[in-house]
C-alpha cells in the first residue's frame, strides 16, 4: 500500500493538474474555431440522432465566496428576463441549423443559479427548447437547484416541463464553514427542498459536497457526510475545493490560513469516501459515488462511463451543445466556446450570429490521447484492444506510452498484454498519471491541486 511519504515523493501534495473534463483542456482553446465553423458542425449532425444540450444561466442572488464559476449577482429580475430572451434567440439560431429529427439525450440547466428564473420564465424557456429539440426516449432533464432559491411554483414549472433529475449543491453543513465560504444553507432548508422535489415524483437526486474547505476537520467532514447520507441522494460528487483567488477574486474573502494542508485534504477525502462506501455507494471514477442501481453505476460496470464538462456521465451522445454565455460545446470535430462576457454574447446573438469566441479543432493525436485520459479517469485502466481497434496507433507506440508513464511513477502501474492499470493504492495519483498522456504545455494556466 502506498503511504504518504511515497505520495509526497511522487509529488501528489505539490502538483497542480487539470481535472480533465476535456482534452485538450480549455486553457488551450484558441480563436481557430469561430461562429461559421460552429454553425457548420451543427449542420453536420446526423439527422435523427440524439444530442445533449446544456443551458447556462450565469446569474445568482448572492455570490458565494468559494465559487470560481463565471457568474454575476442580481437583485432584480430585469437582467434575467433579458437574458432568457437572448437564450431563446440563440436557440432559434440553433434551430435554423439543426438537421431534421434530432432529439435530446440529455438536457441540463446549470449556472449560476438556474432556479433564479421565476416560474413563468422557466415554463417559457422549457417550451422554447422542447419546441426545437424534443426529448428522446429515456432522455434525462436535470436542473441545478439552489435550496435557498426555490419554491413550490418553480418546482411545479420544472416538473411540468419534464425535469426528472435534480442536482443540489450542499458544499458543507457546518455553520462556521458556511459563514467562512459565504454560503449559508441549513440542513433543514436543504431537506425541505429535497422533500418538495420528491413530492413531485422526481426521484433522481444528485448532490455536491466539497472537501478542502477552511476549518474542515475529519469530525466536521464526517458529520456533514452523515447528514447528506440521511437525505439519500442517488449520486454524490465529492469535489476538492480549488482555492484560486488570483482567478476568482471573491475567494480573497476566504482566509488562506484556515485551509487544510494537502496532506489533510487527502485525509478529508478519504474520510468522506469511506462513509459513502460503508453506505453501499459505488465508487465512480476519482470523485463520484452512486447507488448500486443508478445509471452511472450501470455505465461503469458496462464500460460505458464517460466524462464531460459536468463531470462523470452515462450519456452516450457524440454531441453536446452549450447555450448561453461561456458555454462550451463538444462535437466529433472539436470544441467551441461562446463568448464569456454576457454583454459580448448578447450582442452577437442579437446581431443574428452565434457568439463562438474560441475553441479547438481536433488534430494529430488529440482524439487518441483524449480517450486514453478518459479511460484512466473513468476506469483506472486503458484497454489496449479497444484503443488499437478504434484509433490509428501501433501496439509498439501504445506500449511505449505505457512505459513512459510508468517511469514517472516509480513503476507503480501495472502493464500487461491487456493494457495499463492503476492499482487501487495508487488511484490518488490518477490525475497526475493522466497528465503523463497530455502533450500540451501545462504551464499555460494554473490548475487545481492534484488532491
Amino acid at each position: 500500500m502506498i503511504v504518504k511519504p511515497q505520495l509526497a515523493k511522487l509529488g501528489l501534495f505539490d502538483a497542480k493538474v487539470p481535472r480533465y473534463t476535456s482534452y485538450p483542456t480549455a486553457p488551450h482553446f484558441s480563436n481557430d474555431v469561430g461562429a461559421d465553423m460552429f454553425g457548420d458542425w451543427i449542420s453536420g449532425i446526423k439527422p435523427g440522432s440524439a444530442i445533449s444540450l446544456y443551458i447556462h444561466v450565469p446569474f445568482c442572488r448572492r455570490l458565494c465566496w468559494f465559487c470560481a464559476c463565471r457568474t454575476q449577482g442580481t437583485q432584480t429580475d430585469n437582467p434575467v428576463i433579458a437574458y432568457v430572451d437572448v437564450l431563446k434567440a440563440e436557440l432559434d439560431l440553433l434551430a435554423a441549423r439543426l438537421p431534421e429529427g434530432v432529439v435530446l439525450s440529455r438536457l441540463h440547466w446549470g449556472g449560476g443559479t438556474p432556479t433564479l428564473l421565476n416560474a413563468q420564465l422557466m415554463r417559457e424557456l422549457a417550451q422554447h427548447i422542447l419546441g426545437i429539440v424534443p426529448m428522446g426516449s429515456d432522455a434525462e432533464f436535470s436542473v441545478e437547484i439552489d435550496p435557498n432559491e426555490i419554491d413550490e411554483a418553480r418546482l411545479d414549472a420544472l416538473a411540468d416541463a419534464g425535469m426528472n433529475r435534480a442536482s443540489i449543491g450542499v458544499q458543507d453543513f457546518d455553520n462556521e464553514i458556511q459563514k467562512t465560504i459565504g454560503r449559508i444553507q441549513s440542513y433543514d432548508t436543504t431537506r425541505d427542498a429535497i422533500d418538495m422535489i420528491r413530492e413531485r415524483g422526481i426521484t433522481s437526486l444528485n448532490a455536491d459536497i466539497l472537501y478542502g474547505l477552511p476549518h474542515q476537520t475529519k469530525a466536521r467532514m464526517t458529520e456533514s457526510v452523515q447528514k447528506l447520507l440521511s437525505l439519500s441522494p442517488d449520486r454524490v460528487a465529492l469535489y476538492g475545493y480549488a482555492h484560486v483567488p488570483w482567478m476568482a477574486k471573491r475567494q480573497q474573502m476566504i482566509p488562506s490560513d484556515a485551509l487544510p494542508t494537502p496532506e489533510q485534504r487527502l485525509e478529508l477525502f478519504d474520510t468522506a469516501r469511506r462513509l459513502f462506501l460503508w453506505d453501499n455507494y459505488a465508487e465512480i471514477g476519482i470523485d463520484h459515488f452512486a447507488t448500486q442501481d443508478d445509471g452511472l453505476t450501470h455505465a461503469l460496470r458496462a464500460g460505458r462511463l464517460k466524462r464531460n464538462f459536468q463531470g462523470y456521465t452515462d450519456d452516450q451522445a457524440d454531441v453536446l451543445i452549450g447555450v448561453g454565455a461561456s458555454s462550451i460545446s463538444r462535437f466529433p470535430q472539436g470544441y467551441a466556446q461562446n463568448a464569456s462576457a454576457t454583454s459580448a454574447h448578447t450582442k452577437a446573438v442579437r446581431d443574428g450570429q452565434f457568439s463562438t469566441a474560441r475553441g479547438h479543432l481536433f488534430k494529430g493525436q488529440d482524439i487518441l490521447r483524449a480517450r486514453l485520459i478518459e479511460a484512466l479517469m473513468c476506469d483506472f485502466q486503458i484497454n489496449s484492444a479497444e484503443i488499437l481497434r478504434d484509433h490509428d496507433v501501433s501496439a509498439a507506440t501504445l506500449n511505449d506510452m505505457y512505459h513512459s508513464a510508468n517511469a514517472d511513477f516509480d513503476g507503480l502501474l501495472r502493464i500487461t498484454d491487456d493494457g495499463l492499470f492503476i492499482p487501487p493504492e495508487a488511484r490518488a495519483l490518477t490525475r497526475m498519471i493522466a497528465r503523463s498522456f497530455d502533450v500540451y504545455d501545462l504551464s499555460k494556466a494554473g490548475h487545481s491541486s492534484a488532491i
